[in-house]
C-alpha cells in the first residue's frame, strides 16, 4: 500500500478534529481543497495535463507552501494525479458564442474545476513533508510603490492608473484562499506615505495602517521598469512574529510580480519560512 494512503488512516482523524476545533467552516474547507486550471476542450488528454496543474495548485493552496510542486516526489505523484480529484467540472470560457468550424468544437478553452477530500490530500501534503494551514488567513493591505520612467505614483483604491494592477492582484491572491486591499489616496496623505516614502517606511506603521484600510496586516512592494531586464524588478516586504521577511523578482509582466508577491506571503504566514 502506497505510504500517502497509510497515512491516510491516521489523518484524516486529525483533520475531522482539527476542523471541529479550529477557526475554518465546513464549507471554507470545501473551498480550500479546490482549485482550477484552464483546458482547450473536454477530452482525456487535456483533462490529465489539467489534473496535474490542478493538483500543484491545490497542494500550494492548501499548505501554503510555494516550494512544494518543486519537490521530487512530485514526478510520481503528477503521473496519478487524476486518482486525487473526488469531483470535477467544466465551464465553457467562450460560452455564448457559437462555434465556427468542427475544430472551434474540440479546441474551445475550458476552466477545469478540480474538487478534493481532506483526506486524499492531507496525506500527500505529509508525505512531502507539509501539513494544512487550515487558520484564518488574513486580508493583506497592499502599499506599492511603481516607477516606470519618469512616471510613478502609489497604487491606491481609486487612481484609474492602477485599474488593471488592483485586478491583477486580485487574481494573483485567488488560487491561494486570500484577500487584498489597498489604501485611499486620503489614507496614504494622512500618513505621509507618497510613493517614495514608501519604500523605507517601518512595516510596524504600514501594519497600523493597514488596519484603518480594513485589513488586517501590510504588504509593502516596490515596482519598477527596467529596460535592460525587459520587465519589472519587483521587491516585496512583509512582518511575521517581529521579524521583516523580504524577497524579489526580476524582469516579469506585473501579473507575475503580483502572483511572486502573493505566494510569497502565503509562505510566510503559513509558517512555512523565507520566500524562494
Amino acid at each position: 500500500m502506497p505510504q500517502f494512503l497509510r497515512l491516510a488512516l491516521v489523518l484524516g482523524g486529525l483533520l475531522a478534529i482539527c476542523v471541529a476545533n479550529g477557526p475554518a467552516r465546513a464549507a471554507d474547507i470545501e473551498d480550500l481543497y479546490s482549485s482550477q486550471t484552464i483546458v482547450n476542450g473536454k477530452y482525456e488528454k487535456n483533462r490529465q495535463a489539467g489534473f496535474k496543474r490542478c493538483l500543484d495548485a491545490v497542494l500550494v493552496r492548501v499548505s501554503g507552501d510555494q516550494r512544494l510542486p518543486a519537490k521530487p516526489e512530485m514526478v510520481a505523484l503528477r503521473d496519478k494525479a487524476g486518482s486525487f480529484v473526488a469531483s470535477f467540472g467544466y465551464r465553457d470560457r467562450m460560452e455564448g458564442i457559437p462555434n465556427h468550424d468542427d475544430q472551434g468544437t474540440y479546441d474551445r478553452p475550458h476552466n477545469l474545476y478540480c474538487h478534493y477530500k481532506p483526506a486524499t490530500i492531507d496525506p500527500v501534503l505529509a508525505l512531502l513533508g507539509s501539513r494544512p494551514w487550515l487558520t484564518e488567513r488574513p486580508r493583506l493591505a497592499v502599499f506599492l510603490a511603481t516607477e516606470r520612467g519618469t512616471r510613478h505614483f502609489a497604487l491606491d483604491a481609486n487612481d484609474e492608473r492602477g485599474v488593471l494592477m488592483r485586478e491583477s492582484f486580485g487574481n494573483a491572491a485567488a488560487p491561494l484562499a486570500m484577500q487584498v486591499a489597498f489604501p485611499t489616496a486620503a489614507l496614504l496623505s494622512q500618513a505621509g506615505l507618497a510613493d517614495q516614502a514608501l519604500r523605507n517606511t517601518e512595516m510596524t506603521k504600514l501594519d497600523t495602517i493597514a488596519k484603518k484600510a480594513g485589513a488586517d496586516q501590510a504588504l509593502s512592494g516596490s515596482l519598477v521598469w527596467s529596460d535592460k531586464e525587459l520587465g519589472w524588478i519587483a521587491d516585496w516586504r512583509l512582518a511575521m512574529a517581529g521579524k521583516t521577511y523580504m524577497w524579489h523578482v526580476r524582469g516579469v509582466s506585473f501579473d507575475e510580480a503580483f502572483r511572486v508577491a502573493m505566494r510569497g506571503a502565503a509562505q510566510i504566514l503559513s509558517g512555512n519560512g523565507q520566500p524562494k
